[in-house]
């Protein structure tokens, strides 16, 4: 990490002094929490939403200088990470990627066009001293036989890129699956996406007889849902420590997954007891107790969202229209008026689009099959 543009971006000594205060105590827990990079034995894989990052079309942001840090110390704790909702505008995603310092490398998507798409792109970081790119990569495109329901394309297209770690040689793809609602068509179409992905892969793993992991935001709600069983149906594996682990901020629903089709016996994971789970980071940054820091720009942005509001009402002649408007105003102006109010805005919307109202959820795997390979050839 480039730790010296802190100096740049926090000239006031005192700011740069609580900003390295943070990130230390954010490495220290990571240093804890998330296994060692051991040179030659283990890669370590992780996926995150890193919420609207960064078009700010809900109004919360920008993301201040500080999340750019935390993000990058959080990233760098992994070795490779597929990364959802990068927005068109990569201005943020290029001064994340600064901070993060020449070793790291990547590789995304263009935009997903149409209204579900939500102009995102997806997008693989990678430390390219562990892990290397093989020069494979592609959207996958459905045939028309295969179409999702009323003759769909994914929503937002799945990323299969392939990569390699020591000797061990995968292709991982990234999703991020249609939400909508939680019944319904909407619900159909989640189900739908999800199980057309895990047949589709499971199909590619069988023809090139190759390792397959299937990662990303499945927006599963649990391990009994009907949206994970369309995923482990097929045949995916999940590691005990990404199924057993909620991955949204509340810790409450499974979104986020990491699963595995394995087809050379290659799939070897870390230490069982800490092979795999979801990191959570407000346990150091943009923490409940930290809010009176930010309790000024909290204040600033609900201000300015009220501002917006009231324009919006002077602009508009629609009756229904107004009351709407009128009744966010109200809402807008009694959280600026309560201080209890505005840490409960703080906690539960603002700082969700500083780092993400997802956690990231990481595995470890072995990567050094060479006396396997030396046993193998001994005997031949």
């Amino acid at each position: 990490m480039r730790y010296f543009a802190l100096k740049n971006d926090f000239p006031e000594l005192e700011e740069r002094k609580r900003v390295i205060k943070r990130l230390t105590s954010l490495k220290e827990d990571l240093d804890e929490k998330i296994p060692e990079k051991i040179f030659n034995e283990n890669v370590l894989i992780a996926t995150w939403n890193i919420r609207d990052f960064d078009s700010n079309q809900y109004g919360y942001g920008p993301r201040t200088k500080e999340a750019f840090f935390y993000m990058s110390e959080i990233i760098s704790s992994f070795d490779l990470v597929a990364i959802q909702e990068v927005n068109e505008d990569l201005f943020a995603f290029n001064r994340l990627m600064y901070v993060m310092g020449d070793q790291w490398d990547y590789i995304m998507t263009d935009v997903t066009e149409g209204h579900s798409g939500n102009g995102e792109r997806m997008a693989y970081i990678y430390d390219t001293n562990r892990v290397s790119f093989q020069k494979v990569a592609g959207e996958i495109v459905l045939t028309p036989s295969k179409l999702i329901g009323d003759k769909k394309q994914f929503a937002r297209t799945p990323f299969l890129v392939a990569f390699q770690s020591g000797w061990f040689k995968f292709k991982l793809c990234t999703v991020h699956i249609y939400f909508g609602s939680a019944s319904g068509e909407k619900l159909k179409q989640r189900i739908e996406e999800i199980d057309t992905i895990a047949e589709n892969l499971k199909k590619r793993a069988k023809r090139y007889d190759e390792n397959l992991i299937l990662l990303g935001d499945f927006n599963i709600y649990s391990p009994e849902h009907k949206t994970m069983k369309a995923l482990k149906k097929h045949g995916f594996k999940i590691p005990k420590g990404i199924e057993d682990n909620p991955s949204n901020m509340y810790q409450t629903k499974h979104y986020d997954q990491i699963a595995f089709m394995e087809k050379k016996g290659e799939v070897v994971h870390g230490d069982q007891d800490n092979s795999a789970g979801a990191y959570n980071y407000y346990n150091r940054v943009f923490s409940t107790r930290q809010f009176p820091d930010y309790q000024e720009v909290v204040l600033q942005n609900l201000k300015g969202k009220l501002a917006k509001q009231k324009d919006k009402l002077a602009n508009t002649t629609d009756a229904e229209k107004k009351v709407k408007i009128q009744k966010s105003i109200d809402e807008f102006k009694a959280i600026i008026a309560d201080p209890d109010a505005q840490k409960d805005y703080y906690k539960k919307e603002w700082r969700t689009f500083q780092l993400s109202d997802h956690l990231p959820m990481w595995t470890e795997l072995k990567i050094n099959f060479s006396l396997t390979y030396l046993e193998k050839i001994k005997s031949e």
